[in-house]
């Protein structure tokens, strides 16, 4: 019994601000080493919520994040809950559809709901029992040097803690980052994109799907775009991806069946053309947001991570997998510095930040991908060749989705390999075509074709632009 007393007497105590996704799975892995975890969130506990506030995009859970709940073991009940796509589907204006795989077969990711999962990792978390989940909880100031916090609730009544870690998982506008910006050699950046997003649902048909559930469906316009992921209830949630300047300009029912009509006309009966009048107005388009910052920790007593230290685009269904991996790469330097913070957190800024800035560029990129390259002859080519050169070349020819999505290979040695591949390639089509030309020219040199059966007589030619010109 003194042991065990003693035991508890030395843990020490990390204070989790944020309990949404990457704040509820990093408190299952500190509960797990031990630690007593403390997580504050300011908002209501979402498993007694009537209204989930908050973003609402569906999540693509791929491998990185798989990975990471696979540590705390939730992959298989998160996995049951999901519903794999093995490819997009390209929604051509003529109403063509045209799919293209993601990886090889048997790979896909997984379209799970945003608000199931959290819950689903706050109930988790609260299975340690060294660990604290209080609600209701907004911060109001934090010391780095001594690691007490102050937060306060919704009745004005004040909590206070002393903590040994703070860990900061509050999201893009992170009040924890906040302290960061007053201290000299901190970097940040944020950048709004000039389109925002709106949701719209997609009902089942006669208790089915209205597509095919298996697929991101896609509806590339060059400039604008809209995505449907599966729902578990039949549903599709699309989100239809546009600049701010055009959402203003439609003002009426008639006129979002007009925009519809010339863009997703396949869309409108499945959608329904009053859900669409009704639905367009209900909410105005939402903003997305890029931040980058380094470092990520203040000396041994303050960690950001998730959208706290790097909010993407949604583009490349990294965010959640982004920050999901920042979990269990914490974890794994954790276990190689014996837990001692001093050494872990500028080692895990050291490791993370270059990765993160490659994911944030990377999403913003797959933005113009998605909306304008898959309509692209060249680009269908190009990956037809990448996809051919990786079943001959397994361990030299990557894809750059594959690396991104179905292995843990760090984002910016990705990038980098990516760009060794392109240039590689393109090099080797351009040798090839070369080849093919010369080639082509020494045997016409070699069996020159005779000429005259190729040249029409001038006469011939004159009389066939006469009858051209007859009416």
């Amino acid at each position: 019994m003194e042991e065990s007393a003693g035991r508890q007497a030395e843990r020490k105590v990390v204070a989790v601000v944020g309990g949404g996704l990457v704040g509820a799975l990093n408190a299952c892995y500190f509960a797990k080493r031990g630690f007593e975890v403390e997580v504050f969130e300011m908002r209501e506990d979402i498993r007694k919520a009537k209204i989930v506030r908050g973003r609402s995009i569906n999540l693509a859970l791929s491998h990185r994040g798989r990975q990471a709940l696979k540590g705390v073991g939730m992959e298989e009940k998160i996995v049951s809950k999901g519903i794999p796509m093995h490819a997009r589907m390209i929604h051509s204006l003529n109403g063509k559809q045209s799919p293209i795989p993601y990886g090889k077969k048997g790979q896909y990711i997984l379209s799970v709901d945003r608000a199931n999962l959290n819950k689903e990792l706050l109930t988790e978390a609260e299975t340690y029992p060294n660990t604290k989940l209080n609600f209701d909880h907004k911060l109001q100031d934090w010391s780095a040097e001594t690691g007490q916090m102050t937060f306060v609730r919704s009745d004005g009544c004040e909590n206070q803690i002393q903590a040994d870690l703070i860990v900061g998982c509050d999201g893009a506008f992170s009040a924890i980052r906040k302290h960061f910006l007053r201290r000299s050699r901190f970097n940040f950046s944020q950048t709004y994109i000039p389109h925002g997003y709106m949701e719209l649902t997609m009902p089942p048909i006669n208790g089915e799907f209205a597509m095919k559930p298996n697929f991101l469906h896609i509806w590339p316009r060059n400039t604008f775009m809209m995505i449907a992921l599966p729902n578990l209830d039949m549903t599709f949630t699309c989100t239809l991806f546009m600049p701010f300047d055009e959402f203003e300009k439609i003002t009426t029912g008639d006129e979002v069946i007009e925009f519809f009509q010339k863009y997703f006309p396949d869309a409108i009966p499945l959608i329904g053309v009053d859900a669409l009048k009704r639905d367009y107005f209900q909410l105005p388009a939402q903003a997305m947001v890029s931040v980058k910052c380094s470092p990520y920790h203040i000396g041994d007593k303050c960690v950001l991570m998730g959208d706290a230290a790097h909010a993407v685009v949604p583009f490349y269904g990294q965010g959640m997998n982004a920050g999901f991996e920042d979990c269990i790469v914490f974890d794994e330097i954790m276990e190689q510095f014996n837990e001692d913070f001093s050494a872990v957190l500028s080692e895990y800024t050291r490791v993370r930040v270059p990765d993160d800035h490659a994911i944030a560029d990377l999403a913003m990129y797959n933005y113009i991908e998605m909306r304008a390259h898959v309509n692209s002859k060249w680009f269908l080519f190009r990956k037809y060749v990448d996809d051919i050169l990786h079943v001959l070349m397994p361990k030299t020819i990557i894809p750059l989705y594959t690396m991104v999505t179905f292995t843990r290979t760090r984002y910016h040695e990705a990038v980098e390999r990516w760009h060794w591949q392109d240039k590689v390639i393109n090099r080797g089509l351009l040798f090839s075509g070369a080849v093919a030309v010369l080639g082509g020219s020494y045997l016409l040199i070699k069996n020159p074709p005779d000429i005259s059966e190729l040249v029409i007589p001038a006469e011939k030619m004159w009389n066939r632009i006469l009858a051209l010109k007859t009416p």
